[in-house]
């Protein structure tokens, strides 16, 4: 079976637009009088509404995260939290009395996500306006228009995967992650090494081929080309012999952070093209992104073939950019937003010390 892979049209507009079912990666919720009945600092003695807990609880087993944006006081309100069974749901809860985009920004950084992956959902209109004004790109939603709202598209997943049940853990891995590394004293290379972290990188199979596709979605930062590739193509891409579709996870001392990394090749006799990488934004920092690039030159090189690759300038990914000029690419040709990036084999560099590079048949 032999598939072909197209050049982008550099005419397309510089940021190609996600499709919009499962774009919603976290819901961010007031407390009085959405996610409780009452206000605490008046009543006191709020009630939980269990219809809005368990919307909460359904959208958490699809892999959509959660946090809070309340104008409150802090330890009552996660004092109350903690009473109700419900504190764990939570990731990096904004409860002060700033303005509720101030907090969905602090959130977004957190959690290094687009403001444009976020849903807030508030009963007041003030602060529903208040947000939409200030990040227009967050889907803001009435609390009592919410079971409407989530039949929406933007909240809905095409797949959901082993790893959507497990993403909340994840990411509170990484936030405890990123705390050791504020307070770590010594080298970025030290604090790495101290995560003992494991690479593993192996073609992708039909089981991994659902969480690649919620890849090439949900990834916007760490995406070489922007584009989006369905269950359906990644499976041809995967037979083809005239393509290498790999994929990479990641583990270390604190956990696994699942598959997070996809690279696809189209191999010629002569020039290997690299025509999609993406790597997680869960994993920006963590350096992998050059090891999976220095694998597939490994490769080339072994094969006696040139390596080039697409790169569409999206205005968000210009740390890919960064990662494949670290690599040895450099710019051959371009059309618009559309780079042809070459690779010089000569600089092909070993798997840094503070990573364990694990390769599947």
């Amino acid at each position: 079976m032999s598939v072909t892979t197209e050049r982008q049209d550099s005419s397309a507009p510089a940021e190609p637009e996600k499709p919009r079912r499962g774009r919603v990666k976290c819901v961010v919720w007031d407390l009085d009088d959405t996610l409780w009945n009452g206000v605490l600092l008046e009543d006191g003695d709020v009630t939980v509404r269990p219809a809005v807990v368990e919307r909460i609880r359904e959208l958490d087993r699809t892999g959509v995260l959660h946090s809070i944006a309340s104008k409150n006081d802090r330890d009552a309100a996660l004092a109350k939290l903690t009473e109700l069974g419900l504190a764990e749901l939570f990731l990096h809860p904004q409860i002060n009395w700033n303005a509720k985009s101030d907090s969905i920004r602090n959130i977004a950084t957190a959690l290094n996500l687009g403001t444009d992956a976020f849903a807030f959902v508030d009963d007041q209109e003030f602060e529903r306006a208040e947000v939409a004004h200030a990040l227009p790109d967050v889907v803001c939603v009435d609390v009592a228009d919410l079971d409407e709202a989530l039949a929406r598209p933007e909240f809905r997943p095409r797949f959901v995967t082993d790893e959507s049940a497990r993403r909340r853990e994840m990411y509170r891995s990484q936030l405890v992650r990123d705390e050791l590394a504020e307070g770590f004293v010594g080298t970025d290379e030290e604090f790495l090494a101290s995560l003992g972290m494991s690479f593993a990188i192996a073609p992708a199979r039909r089981e991994d081929l659902q969480r690649a596709e919620e890849l090439t979605v949900r990834t916007n930062q760490l995406n070489s080309t922007g584009r989006t590739y369905s269950y359906d193509e990644l499976d041809a891409l995967r037979e083809s012999p005239d393509h290498l579709l790999l994929v990479a996870s990641l583990t270390d001392r604190f956990g696994d952070y699942g598959k997070i990394g996809l690279a696809l090749v189209e191999k010629g006799d002569d020039v290997w093209w690299l025509r999609m990488m993406l790597m997680s934004c869960r994993v920006m920092s963590r350096g992998v992104g050059m090891v999976l690039l220095n694998h597939v030159l490994r490769l080339a090189a072994g094969a006696g073939a040139a390596v080039r690759a697409d790169f569409v300038e999206t205005g968000r990914n210009r740390m890919m950019q960064v990662t494949y000029a670290f690599a040895g690419f450099r710019e051959a040709a371009r059309d618009g937003a559309h780079v042809v990036l070459e690779a010089d084999l000569g600089a092909v560099q070993p798997p840094p010390p503070y990573v364990r590079l694990e390769i599947g048949a």
